[in-house]
This record gives C-alpha cells, sequence and structure tokens, in this order.
C-alpha cells in the first residue's frame, strides 16, 4: 500500500499553517549538511534544522563523492554569482552515523556482486570506520580543486542508539586545511 495519501494529507495541514512564502533561498544558517540516506538519520530532526536552515545533501553512508564536489562547486559559484560576491561562503557539516548500511559495503562479496550486476563500484564509499572514513572526506574535499577555499568544513557522528551527535572534526576553512597539510 502506498504511504502517498498520508503525505499528502501531512502536507495539507503543514500548508495550512504555511507562512513562509517569502523565504530565500539561500540557507538561513549558511550551512550545507551531508549525511546518510537512512530513515533513522534526518538531520532536520538531529540538528533541530528549521526549513530554510540548511541545504541538505543525502547519499549512501554520508560519503564526499564526485557528485558531492559538484554539486557543491556548482552551488558555491550559483550563490556567488546571485549574490555578487568573489566567492560563496558555506559551511559544510559532514554527518555520518553509527550502524550505517554502507558498513556491508565494504564486504568484499557484496561490492563484487554491485559491481557485476550494475556496474556500481562501491569501494570508494564503503565505511570501514566513521571517524576515519570523515577524516578521509575532510581530505577529498581539500584536495578538490574546483571548491573555493572560503568553504568550511567539520564531520559529526550521530550515534542512533543515544541521539548524541560527537564532534570528529572542528569547523576549518579549506584554505586552511590546504596551507596546514
Amino acid at each position: 500500500m502506498s504511504a502517498n495519501p498520508l503525505l499528502i494529507e501531512r502536507n495539507r495541514a503543514f500548508a495550512d499553517d504555511f507562512t513562509q512564502h517569502d523565504m530565500p533561498a539561500l540557507p538561513k544558517l549558511g550551512t550545507m549538511v551531508l549525511t546518510c540516506i537512512d530513515a533513522r538519520v534526518d538531520p532536520a530532526h538531529v540538528l533541530g534544522l528549521e526549513l530554510g536552515d540548511a541545504v541538505v545533501f543525502r547519499n549512501n553512508g554520508g560519503r564526499v563523492t564526485t557528485a558531492f564536489i559538484d554539486e557543491v562547486a556548482a552551488l558555491a559559484l550559483l550563490v556567488a554569482k546571485m549574490t555578487e560576491m568573489p566567492e560563496a561562503k558555506f559551511d559544510i557539516v559532514l554527518m555520518q552515523h553509527t550502524k550505517c548500511g554502507a558498513e556491508f559495503f565494504s564486504n568484499p562479496d557484496l561490492a563484487s556482486t554491485l559491481k557485476d550486476k550494475i556496474g556500481v563500484d562501491v569501494s570508494a564509499n564503503a565505511i570501514t570506520d566513521q571517524k576515519s572514513d570523515l577524516k578521509g572526506d575532510i581530505d577529498r574535499l581539500k584536495a578538490a580543486t574546483k571548491l573555493s577555499g572560503t568553504l568550511s568544513v567539520s564531520a559529526v557522528l550521530y550515534d542512533v542508539e543515544t541521539g548524541l551527535i560527537e564532534e570528529i572534526a572542528p569547523s576549518r576553512t579549506l584554505s586552511d586545511l590546504r596551507n596546514h597539510v
């Protein structure tokens, strides 16, 4: 049975009190959040985000991928053009979580099956150790020359059992990360 009737009903209740028709497109907190697609990890709930606070990206494992880097670069350039600023400034928050299904991507048999059956290579996005993987994802952003040094990045780990996040890496600009090897 489809959840659409329930979703439409909930949307109507939302729209009944909707007064934010003139909300700007730019996020109020100047923040982008990258997290996992897992239904237990909704950044609006976990981080207390309100409508318009942040741009939210989601993928398997909340990993920094080439597609994510391209999206951030395009969005930053668009915002710079819209605001007539030389470079956009955003805080990128990387948020992975405990008990992530992307941990199964590290299983060589599963990875091989995915590669053989659907042509998807998950090896770069497998979760092996969240803290190390988050630091590796920060390194991917640092190495992405198409991303402006004015962007900042931090990393947190969300515990699905306690509801708490742990700061893994404090916010630092990409320029600062690139200059302090």
